[in-house]
């Protein structure tokens, strides 16, 4: 299958693949759910909007703001188109504001909870001191998962006099600028999708009205969890974080470390994902053969479609259908049917190594289900309170 996938990617320029993949389509009818106002200056006010934009809720405020982009953004970014959310996740959202050919990375300008005042001096993830918006917004609340967050491709726009407009080619954020973020979903949205933990598994997206739709196939399962820093602001079987090429999933309860993740193809090809194809946390997803790409930026998996958001007490609401209770979770199949996923912490300690039973904590996983916030549900137990 890896051979197969390999095959197709070859087949094309990889250099033009960036284009195709800035213009990738979205989908047809898009419904909007919230818009973001964020005052770029110091003590600006953060607002969300309900009614597209008629009337505004403060929900933070910003502590320091930036005057600067990041023209080395991580990797995944140079595939998000500009003007759009390039990542969304509990510990920070990412905006596009355009692509450095000569380095063949995107350009980026970042929001961050307040927690990143003073970051981890071992943080290993992607941050950008000096293009970041610091915000007073605690990490895993607010728009950084707690009911506001953006998805992966939607629109950022500068507010002027005039209205609203794109970014513009080469923009540099002004003291004072105001940018409006438009949260939609697609119109048709999904209720699940099923990952085959297997070489050569199929991916499945299952729609609201049961019928069924193969996205594509499993490269190479997850066998294990690694140390991802961002899980420790996110609950068990929780949506950590979503970009252009990354699905990260948390196995830890909040404070502690530990997730997973899913891998486009083509971003399992960068240069630094190399270990992606030899340790046992990353899953690997590709297209079907038909497909013209693979996959990176593309819906659902990796636009449009998946935020980490939920409410602190969502397992114990009745009404799944509420739009306005996110509650993106992640259930697995050990042979016996659904169940909630177990819990797999690992030691704060990055230089600890991992445990040798990391490698295999998720071995035993027939398959993984990804719930989205529509998904009718029945039979939530209680007992799942500890996930929070």
């Amino acid at each position: 299958m890896r051979l197969c996938l390999f095959a197709m990617l070859t087949s094309a320029c990889l250099s033009s693949l960036v284009a195709t993949f800035a213009r990738a389509a979205e989908p047809a009818a898009m419904r909007e759910i919230l818009r973001l106002r964020i005052v770029n200056d110091a003590q600006g006010e953060i607002a969300a909007s309900h009614d597209r934009g008629a009337t505004w809720r403060p929900v933070g405020r910003v502590l320091r703001y930036t005057t600067q982009v990041n023209r080395r953004g991580y990797t995944a970014s140079k595939w998000a188109p500009p003007s759009h959310v390039a990542a969304t996740a509990v510990n920070a959202i990412h905006i596009s504001a355009g692509y450095n050919a000569e380095e063949d990375r995107g350009v980026v300008i970042s929001l961050l909870p307040r927690d990143f005042l003073a970051a981890p001096a071992t943080y290993s993830s992607f941050l950008s001191p000096d293009s970041s918006i610091y915000t007073d917004i605690p990490a895993g609340e607010g728009i950084f998962g707690g009911g506001g967050a953006p998805f992966v491709g939607d629109a950022v726009y500068l507010e002027t006099d005039a209205g609203l407009s794109p970014l513009p080619d080469g923009y540099i954020p002004a003291e004072g600028d105001v940018l409006v973020i438009t949260v939609a979903r697609p119109a048709r949205y999904p209720s699940s999708a099923v990952f085959e933990n297997r070489a050569g598994g199929p991916v499945t997206l299952i729609h609201t009205d049961g019928s069924e739709e193969q996205l594509g196939w499993v490269v190479k399962p997850v066998g294990g969890v690694g140390r991802f820093l961002g899980s420790t602001y996110s609950g068990i079987g929780r949506l950590r974080a979503n970009h252009t090429g990354v699905v990260d999933i948390s196995s830890s309860p909040i404070g502690e470390l530990g997730a997973f993740q899913i891998l486009p193809f083509g971003h399992a090809l960068s240069p630094e994902m190399g270990i992606a194809w030899t340790l046992t946390q990353w899953m690997v997803v590709g297209p079907l053969q038909d497909s013209p790409s693979p996959w990176d930026g593309l819906a659902p998996l990796f636009s449009h479609h998946l935020r980490p958001d939920y409410l602190a007490d969502d397992l114990l609401a009745d009404d799944w259908r509420d739009r306005l209770l996110s509650r993106f979770l992640c259930e697995v199949d050990l042979g016996q049917g659904w169940q909630p996923f177990p819990a797999r912490r690992l030691s704060s300690d990055p230089a600890a190594p991992l445990p040798d039973w990391a490698g295999q904590a998720l071995a035993n996983v027939k398959r993984f289900r990804f719930l989205f916030p529509l998904a009718a549900r029945a039979g939530v137990q209680r007992s799942r309170r500890n996930q929070q």
